[in-house]
């Protein structure tokens, strides 16, 4: 959103420094340029000026201003010159000879496994120019080569040099099996061991040492080394969220969960995944796009107290006095140490070996540990909302919807004339959701896919692939919303006017096959112990009674005001043994893709509960041998009622989209004006 600060022009460090003097910051001229070095390595965010914080929680005017002007002039100051493509790999190629290694693996990856990186460790995009969520470069003194996966063939063509790299499928081309055939026996592949799990490392370097190559750990990366201007780490302020949402306090969270450890005679966990330590100590950040989190490590231990390691700088005052007594805030740079002493005495510490690195493991092996490989202990109580946080999401699905419905309503009108455009799109989705104050960003980066584009799973809009919305067309469009109570992910297929007549029938059959499978899921009722994998089939079956299929999981969890993409649940082909428990979110997102043609998705984020047939919440049904579980939906959105074939359709699905609108319509009425509310009550009628 916009500052409410007038733009200045800067007076210099001299003046700067007075009236930092004045204002008793305790802060200089050049800690300011060296936070705002962090600021400006951070994402931008919906508060542009919430840095100021760590500054001074009440700023003067004219100190705000001059903060304001600094922050400017750094952003615009010329960047060194990157050198291209080749020489970067070049440059690569020397650091490894000097380091006496014959290969080294580039992953997308941070030190925390997660789904955004901050530039910082933005690595693969650096060296490669491949922008995607998910690959490796693996670079050999002769030969390289990047691997993704198949959401990414067509994208990572048009951003890798062929010339450079090889293409290979992430699973369909073993990347050992690369390395193999790459590297002489004897030779040496280097990894940086902050960037891998210890699994990864266990595994490739088995398969590795039998044929006669050597995994060996770098002190450093050695791509960091030739990265010049690499941006330092992101520094945002990390905040309280407040109870009212979290619904829990941290201190008791941190009581429940280390009760658990010392019930199992563990001495401390290892927590890796800043939205665990988020959701443990009831903070959020900004330190990296979409997910509201300060980027951080920790060591719970069996007393319920907490080492919290990232950049003091990030805690004001008042974060500061949320953590309390118990949570002692130290450097990262002090993480080794830490877990070195929590190793003392041969403890068993535990380590979620999914997500830690290979690094954590080792550093704990070699102070003596007894590490216990299982779960990270925030997972499963994480996923599971308490009543504040469903309370929280439903409030800002209705609110987010209300959004949905106004950009519905301009869309009706403005996407048959032929003149929009994707990007037109997102920026005008993005403005309806702006109209919230609790709202706090997107959840991810905006799926909106006209026609064929629609058929590309995860694309991306940029101003190259940006593309007119054609009368007669599909129009796919994924967005989610971070609010301050809820996190949002909602995905709807729209005819772009009439269908087509020459594309019409297969257009709706496979829409309404889609339909149908998210009906299907959305309605199962199904014994407590059910897993997702076990219900995946329901949302395929309308497809394969017609030899279709979609390459995607079906529902992956989502987080209160955190990781659109949260574990440990999910609905997928790949086994996955998490039972299903009440107050876990998951998304319902069936699909279908026609390469070069149209894509077509429906996705409601819904909640486990249990089933209430006498309304007394107890799970049983009359004669039901065990307790019984089912979804709500949480989404409120209407589906556009010009694709469904009707008669591919039995009465009971019918009712359950009848049932569906009506209650999109009772619940967002009150809160839209009225040509918006017109459009609604048209788009929710019967059947």
């Amino acid at each position: 959103m916009p500052s409410a600060i007038p733009s200045a022009a800067y007076r210099g460090d001299d003046a700067l420094a007075t009236l930092l003097t004045e204002a008793g910051t305790g802060r200089s001229p050049a800690d300011v340029r060296a936070l705002l070095a962090g600021v400006l390595a951070a994402p931008e965010g919906e508060e542009p000026d919430a840095w100021m914080v760590l500054v001074g929680e009440t700023l003067p005017p004219a100190l705000a201003e001059q903060l304001q002007a600094l922050k400017a002039l750094l952003a615009v100051e010329a960047p060194t010159v990157r050198p291209g493509p080749a020489q970067r790999l070049a440059d690569l190629r020397a650091a490894l000879k000097r380091r006496d290694l014959d290969g080294f693996i580039v992953p997308r990856g941070d030190e925390h496994q997660g789904e955004y990186v901050p530039p910082r460790a933005q690595r693969l995009g650096w060296l490669t120019g491949f922008t995607g969520s998910a690959g490796n470069a693996v670079v050999t003194a002769r030969h390289a080569a990047i691997f993704v996966d198949g959401r990414y063939t067509l994208q990572v063509r048009s951003e890798v040099p062929a010339d450079l790299y090889e293409y290979k499928h992430l699973v369909e081309d073993p990347l050992t099996d690369w390395i193999v055939t790459a590297l002489p026996e004897g030779g040496r592949f280097g990894f940086d061991p902050w960037l891998h799990t210890i699994g990864w490392v266990e595994k490739t370097r088995a398969t590795l040492e039998r044929a006669g190559i050597l995994l060996v750990a770098c002190e450093d990366n050695p791509l960091d080394s030739v990265w010049q201007d690499q941006p330092p780490a992101p520094l945002t302020p990390a905040v309280p969220q407040d109870e009212a949402f979290a619904g829990e306090s941290s201190a008791d969270k941190r009581a429940r969960l280390a009760d658990e450890l010392g019930q199992k005679g563990i001495a401390a966990a290892v927590l890796t995944q800043p939205d665990s330590i988020a959701w443990l100590l009831n903070i959020r950040g900004a330190d990296v796009p979409c997910t509201p989190l300060p980027l951080s490590f920790a060591i719970l231990s069996a007393d319920a107290s907490v080492e919290l390691f990232l950049d003091p700088r990030k805690l004001a005052p008042q974060a500061r006095a949320h953590l309390g007594n118990q949570v002692r805030v130290r450097p990262v740079e002090e993480f080794g140490p830490a877990l070195d002493a929590a190793a003392r005495g041969s403890a068993r510490v535990l380590a979620d070996p999914a997500c830690t690195s290979a690094w954590i493991v080792d550093r704990l092996h070699l102070a003596g540990a007894r590490v216990e490989r299982d779960a990270d202990p925030c997972a499963l109580p994480k996923a599971c909302k308490n009543a504040a946080e469903l309370a929280g999401t439903r409030a800002a699905h209705v609110r987010d919807g209300a959004a949905l419905v106004r950009f519905l309503h301009w869309f009706s009108e403005e996407a048959p004339t032929g003149t929009l455009t994707e990007l037109a799109v997102v920026e005008r989705l993005l403005a309806c959701r702006r109209e919230n104050e609790r709202f706090r960003g997107v959840s991810f980066d905006t799926i909106a896919g006209a026609g064929p584009n629609g058929a590309i799973v995860h694309y991306r809009v940029t101003p190259e692939t940006d593309r007119r919305l054609e009368p007669g067309s599909l129009f796919l469009l994924d967005s989610g919303a971070q609010y301050l109570d809820g996190t949002t992910d909602v995905t709807r297929t729209l005819a772009v006017g009439d269908p087509d007549p020459a594309m019409a029938a297969e257009m709706c059959d496979r829409f309404t096959r889609v339909l149908k499978g998210h009906i299907a899921l959305s309605s199962v009722r199904f014994p407590r112990g059910t897993t997702g994998s076990q219900l995946d089939v329901l949302a395929r079956l309308p497809l394969w009674r017609a030899g279709l299929d979609y390459d995607h999981g079906t529902g992956h969890g989502v987080g209160s005001f955190l990781s659109v993409h949260e574990g440990p649940q999910r609905v997928s082909k790949v086994g996955n043994a998490v039972a299903l428990q009440p107050g876990m979110i998951l998304s319902n997102e069936p699909g279908y893709y026609k390469t070069g043609a149209y894509g077509i998705r429906i996705e409601n984020l819904i909640v486990v509960r249990p089933v209430e047939p006498d309304g007394e919440g107890t799970g049983e049904l009359s004669g039901a041998e065990r307790p019984v579980l089912e979804f709500e939906p949480l989404t409120l959105v209407p589906i556009d009622r010009t694709l469904i074939e009707r008669a591919l359709l039995d009465d009971a699905e019918a009712a359950w989209i009848d049932a569906y609108h009506t209650r999109v319509r009772e619940s967002l009425s009150p809160l839209l004006d009225e040509a918006p509310r017109r459009w609604l009550a048209r788009a929710t009628a019967p059947l």
